[in-house]
């Protein structure tokens, strides 16, 4: 059993090793027109009777990984539709975490502010725009914002 189990791990390597493999190509020091020594009392080789230029083998394809298409984002009223299995306008955390609405059940404790137990769809686009991230502004000039040093005469 442990010789017919080598054998058949054998037989794959071999078959993976004889598909990776490429012929091997000509030196670029040596040009493919160039034929072997001239012998003598051989006739001279002349441009058309000389030896066809070999093609360069061309490389294999490389498999690239293709990216999965971007699905389009859910809206802030999508997902508590999407996730209030009760269909009562009040998420729990529990159907915050089975709708898989990530950013409402690890922040849930914050956003129920008045300690009911569930989120409104209000409570969490107040949040939302609370902890919205800021927008960074590029920074002006120092001249722009000082005015110029007026000189006076002594």
């Amino acid at each position: 059993m442990r010789f017919v189990v080598l054998a058949v791990g054998l037989t794959f390597a071999t078959a993976t090793l004889a598909q990776t493999t490429t012929a091997p190509t000509a030196s670029p020091a040596t040009p493919a027109a160039v034929t072997a020594a001239p012998v003598a009392g051989a006739p001279a080789a002349d441009a058309t009777t000389a030896a066809p230029a070999t093609a360069t083998p061309a490389k294999p394809a490389v498999k690239r990984a293709v990216a999965k298409p971007k699905r389009p984002r859910m809206t802030v009223d999508q997902h508590f539709v999407a996730a209030n299995s009760s269909h009562d306008g009040k998420l729990t955390k529990s159907q915050a975490t089975k709708g898989k609405w990530r950013i409402v059940s690890r922040n849930f404790t914050a956003i129920d502010k008045g300690k009911k137990g569930y989120v409104t769809l209000e409570d969490i686009k107040a949040y939302n725009a609370a902890h919205k991230p800021m927008k960074h502004t590029t920074a002006k000039p120092a001249s722009a914002t000082t005015p110029a040093p007026t000189t006076t005469k002594p």
